[in-house]
């Protein structure tokens, strides 16, 4: 069992991120991608992610997965845009696996008026099988997650995708919080099976026009069902909350994640 935090919520360069983890009771950390110095970048040097992965390693911290950021990609296009973005998640899986990580989150890209949807999911399984050869050489997964892009709103089809690309190195990221306001979360488990990567902690009350994110435990996610589907699934139990300092402390969210992985059983 590992309890981490994201560097999404945190937005300090990476030290100090790695500080307020290990000060706030985590084990583990996702690190973020961004183009600021003191972050991790795609083009960051081995001395560079040496010095990080060794502070981590001094704090006792392990670092298990990282968030590519929306730049310059858009892996549900085609033409030189998808292209950009093909290279840059595999630069960012080749940084990932020098910190000793074996995820990398992406949430794929974005549609426009005229990039169609099937077109859209067509561009996506060809990028993805693409990344698949570089990640399988690293061995480091991709995991797509489930964002409020309107794309890949059905476990079904988030399933489909995966298996359509038919690479153990590209799988699903799952977040509760992301799917808590439309569906059952737990439903997702279960349609995904083995082929969820990592998992984000978060909550979310009410419906997508009333909708808030809360602490955990307060919104509507049914985390004991939740992490007992997980659990049955095979799902390792690393666990990375994405809960804002503004909506609960990162030590008692740490406390509430502690209580809520009891459940993995």
């Amino acid at each position: 069992m590992k309890l981490g935090i994201t560097q999404i919520i945190v937005p300090e360069n990476a030290k100090d991120f790695l500080d307020i983890a290990k000060n706030s009771g985590y084990d583990c950390v996702e690190l973020l991608f961004k183009e600021k110095e003191g972050y991790i970048k795609v083009t960051s040097t081995d001395v560079e992610l040496n010095e990080i992965k060794n502070y981590a390693a001094e704090l006792g911290l392990d670092i298990v997965s990282t968030c590519i950021g929306r730049g310059s990609y858009n892996l549900l296009a085609s033409g030189e845009i998808q292209e950009n973005g093909i290279r840059e998640a595999i630069l960012g899986l080749e940084v990932t696996s020098k910190l000793g990580a074996n995820v990398m989150l992406h949430t794929l890209g974005s549609f426009s008026e005229d990039l169609y949807y099937e077109d859209a999911y067509n561009n996506a399984v060809i990028s993805l099988k693409e990344i698949a050869k570089s990640a399988e050489k690293v061995k480091c997964t991709l995991a797509v997650e489930m964002v409020w892009n309107g794309f890949l709103f059905s476990p079904l089809e988030m399933r489909r995708l995966i298996d359509d690309v038919g690479s153990d190195y590209i799988g699903f990221y799952f977040d509760p919080g992301n799917m808590a306001v439309f569906q059952f979360p737990q439903h997702w488990v279960r349609a995904l099976g083995n082929r969820t990567k990592m998992v984000h902690f978060k909550d979310f009350k009410g419906g997508a026009l009333n909708g808030k994110w809360t602490a955990l435990q307060e919104g509507g996610v049914n985390f004991p069902v939740v992490l007992h589907e997980l659990k049955k699934a095979g799902v390792a139990p690393v666990f990375i909350s994405e809960v804002e300092g503004k909506l609960d402390s990162y030590e008692n969210t740490c406390k509430r994640m502690k209580e809520i992985s009891a459940y993995y059983i």
